[in-house]
C-alpha cells in the first residue's frame, strides 16, 4: 500500500523526440490541407525536426507549399498549428518554430 506522498517522488514523465515530430507533422498538414483543395493528392507532408531543451521544444518544419499562394500566411498558419498543437496535447510550451519552405509545386497547366 502507498503512502500519501510516496507516488510523486516515484519519477516523471519524458515525451519521446518522434512524438513531438509527429504531433507538429499531423497539426502542419491539417492547417495546409485547404490550400490544396483542387489538386491532386493532399500535398506532401511535413518534415519537423523537434529540440527539447530544459522543460521546453523547439520545432523546425520543412514545408512544401502549392503555388500560387500566400506562401507567408501558409507558413505561419502551419507554424502556429504546430505549436498550439505540440502545447495542447503534450504540455510542454514551445519556444519558438522556424519555418522552411523546401518547395513550391505549380499548379498543374489545363
Amino acid at each position: 500500500m502507498d503512502r500519501p506522498g510516496v507516488v510523486a517522488q516515484r519519477g516523471g514523465e519524458r515525451v519521446a523526440d518522434r512524438v513531438y515530430r509527429r504531433i507538429a507533422a499531423k497539426a502542419a498538414a491539417d492547417a495546409l490541407a485547404p490550400a490544396w483543395l483542387g489538386r491532386p493528392g493532399r500535398g506532401p507532408y511535413p518534415k519537423v525536426s523537434a529540440l527539447l531543451s530544459h522543460g521546453r521544444v523547439r520545432l523546425t518544419l520543412h514545408l512544401e507549399l502549392p503555388f500560387p499562394s500566400d506562401v507567408g500566411a501558409l507558413s505561419r498558419s502551419a507554424r502556429d498549428a504546430a505549436c498550439r498543437t505540440v502545447t495542447e496535447l503534450t504540455g510542454t510550451p514551445v519556444t519558438g518554430a522556424d519555418v522552411i519552405v523546401d518547395r513550391l509545386h505549380p499548379a498543374a497547366a489545363g
